[in-house]
Formats: C-alpha cells, sequence, structure tokens
C-alpha cells in the first residue's frame, strides 16, 4: 500500500482538496503509475458539479503522463520504467465492437479492480477510470500506452493531454472527420479540445481551415495553430462566415466543439452539399437540438458524433508524439501554465475565464 498525495472532490460543488490517498499494489492485470503531469480537464469539472454522475467521493484527473512503478500478474503491455500516457479506452478485445474490428467503440474497457482509498477507507471513484491528480495511480496496464520516443522532462507536459482533450479535438477531425488533403474544414468554438481540432485539420493538410470563436484570443490561438480564416461570431454570422470563405458553398467539414444547440445548428447549416459534420463538444445531459428531416434527406452527407476522438490509444498516441517530436504539432502552445497539485481548485476558476488551454499539474518528486 502506498501513501500519496491527490486531489478530490467529496460531494457536489464542494472544493477539490489535496487529501491523503492510499494506492494498492497492482493485481492481476493492474499498473501502477508515478505520474508525472496531468492536465487540468474540462471533463474534471463535469465531476466537480455533479455532471458525470453522483458517485462521490472522486479522485480527479486523468488527462496524465507517467513512469510506471509496478505491475500485476500477467501484464505484458508494458514494464517497470516504461513512460507511458495514461488512457481511459483499454479495449478489452472481446466486445461487439472489438469483435467486428473497430475496438475504438470498445463496448467494456478496463479498469483497475482494486479501489484507491481515503485514509479511513472510502473507497474513491477515479475520474475515467485513472485519477491522476495525484502522486501514483492505479489503473488496468491497458491503460497505460508506452511512449517510445525519447523526450525531454519538460515536453510530458504537453504529451500528456493526448490522454484526453487535445486527442479528442485532433481525432475529431482525423479519424470521425476524414480529412482528405485539400478539404475545407471549419470548427465552431476553440476552446482546448476545437482548437486541437484546428491542429488536426492542418495536421491532415486541409487548406481551408476557419475558426469560429466569440474570442478573439483564442482565435489567434486557433491562427498559430494552422487556422487559415477567423471568424468572432459576435460580429458576424457564423454560417454566412464560412459560406463567404469556401466560394458560397459551404465547408466540406464542419466539427462542433462547443454542443449546444445554436453551434450544432451553425455546423448543420454551413456544409457543402454532401457535407460532414461531426460534434465533439459535449453536450449538458437533456439538451435537444431540432433538424428539418427534409433539409437531412436534401442536404446528404454525414451528422456524427466523435467519441475520444474515435481513437485507438495504441494506434494514434504513438503517431502524435512523433509529430511533435518532427515539429508538426505544437502540443506545447497547449500548455497555457505550469501548477502543482494544491493548485487544481483554482485552475477550474482559471479555466471557466476561457483564458487558458490547459492549466498542467507537473507533480514534484
Amino acid at each position: 500500500m502506498h501513501k500519496v498525495k491527490g486531489v478530490v472532490v467529496r460531494a457536489k460543488n464542494e472544493p477539490a482538496t489535496l487529501e491523503t490517498v492510499l494506492v494498492p499494489d497492482p493485481g492481476p492485470g493492474e499498473a501502477l503509475v508515478d505520474v508525472l503531469t496531468c492536465g487540468v480537464c474540462q471533463t474534471d469539472l463535469h465531476y466537480k458539479v455533479g455532471g458525470v454522475g453522483d458517485d462521490f467521493p472522486y479522485l480527479l484527473g486523468h488527462e496524465a503522463a507517467g513512469v510506471v512503478s509496478a505491475v500485476g500478474e500477467g501484464v505484458t503491455e508494458v514494464e517497470v520504467g516504461d513512460h507511458v500516457i495514461l488512457n481511459w479506452r483499454a479495449v478489452c478485445g472481446e466486445c461487439r465492437a472489438c469483435r467486428r474490428g473497430e475496438p475504438w467503440y470498445c463496448f467494456n474497457t478496463h479498469n483497475a479492480t482494486q479501489k484507491m482509498t481515503l485514509e479511513d477507507g472510502t473507497e474513491l471513484e477515479p475520474a475515467l477510470g485513472i485519477g491522476a491528480f495525484a502522486e501514483k495511480t492505479l489503473v488496468a496496464a491497458g491503460q497505460c500506452t508506452k511512449i517510445e520516443t525519447p523526450l525531454q522532462d519538460e515536453q510530458y507536459a504537453a504529451v500528456g493531454l493526448l490522454g484526453c482533450g487535445v486527442t479528442a479535438g485532433i481525432g475529431a477531425a482525423l479519424n470521425t472527420g476524414a480529412v482528405k488533403r485539400g478539404e475545407s474544414v471549419a470548427v465552431i468554438g476553440c476552446g482546448g479540445v476545437g482548437t486541437a481540432a484546428v491542429a488536426g485539420a492542418a495536421l491532415a493538410g486541409a487548406t481551408t481551415i476557419i475558426a469560429v470563436d466569440v474570442d478573439d484570443e483564442k482565435l489567434e490561438t486557433a491562427q498559430r495553430l494552422g487556422a487559415t480564416h477567423v471568424i468572432n461570431s459576435r460580429s458576424t454570422d457564423a454560417v454566412e462566415g464560412i459560406r463567404e470563405r469556401t466560394h458560397g458553398n459551404g465547408a466540406d467539414l464542419v466539427i462542433d466543439a462547443v454542443g449546444v444547440p445554436d453551434t450544432f445548428m451553425q455546423a448543420f447549416q454551413a456544409r457543402d452539399l454532401a457535407g460532414r459534420m461531426v460534434l465533439v463538444g459535449v453536450p449538458n445531459p437533456g439538451t435537444v437540438a431540432e433538424i428539418p428531416l427534409d433539409e437531412v434527406f436534401s442536404h446528404g452527407g454525414s451528422i456524427k458524433s466523435a467519441w475520444y476522438g474515435d481513437t485507438l490509444p495504441s494506434r494514434d498516441f504513438p503517431m502524435l508524439v512523433d509529430q511533435y517530436v518532427l515539429g508538426r504539432l505544437d502540443l506545447d502552445a497547449f500548455v497555457s501554465e505550469r501548477i502543482g497539485l494544491a493548485q487544481v481548485d483554482e485552475a477550474f476558476e482559471t479555466m471557466k475565464s476561457g483564458k487558458v488551454l490547459r492549466s498542467v499539474v507537473e507533480v514534484s518528486r
């Protein structure tokens, strides 16, 4: 048993506090990971406010990089000393999706069997099965994706972000949206996920990349990461602006990285004939958008949602790390500030201001 510090939220809307956490040694199929870095993601805030469930207390954090310090019986994916990115899609290999060759849709992803606890024995529910706002965490070995490419110590903050938000955005463009070279792409909403979708579109070879947001600073960041055009939708109608920048046609692919009815309809209406639309912004429970079925039929194309960017970590993480090292994917741009474990609750407030792409916890040793 390992006694470490971790960030816990005990009840809905309570502050996230630094607590003593007891972490078991790994059992069969499990890995113990010394956490190096962990991004502060919107999903962690959803856990804090009860938007994911009510299985409090939660051990927050999931967007992480670390080093494997111990493995349990039967583990072959990683070994002690491996640098890894943690992921929440440890595919089972046996469900319907896995059997039909689409493991990125796995319906039975693995998590650690044993529970981490508070000192009084209260079991903790780790965010997305990871719980990485901690000095150590216990995960299913399949949640560890080995980093083969040598990195500098300061680079793990950026690479760890591939564990969730950055990959969700990039994957929405590369995987779900299947961007082709020379296509036009519009991204509505340029927070961390939307800006990553812009970067993904650039990586795929799109030649017209339109970033839409209400914040000029976010639009400037989107330009640095590959946007060729920007639209502030406070002053310019998003649909008209996208059409104007695509010769009146609309974009081949429009990505909604917000997930509210207005932006969903903007994305639907801003597509070219037979164009594609991807929803990657997470709607609040109960959100409803009405779409005229005659327009769905007459317009053609497709409407998809992106689960984790349809990402298969074992396939996609190594490729994206290589693109980062080669200078083709600027992951460093997503690291807005580096903080300690004790500053996570403050980082949630900073996130609400919209002035950061990611605050990243660096775990001191």
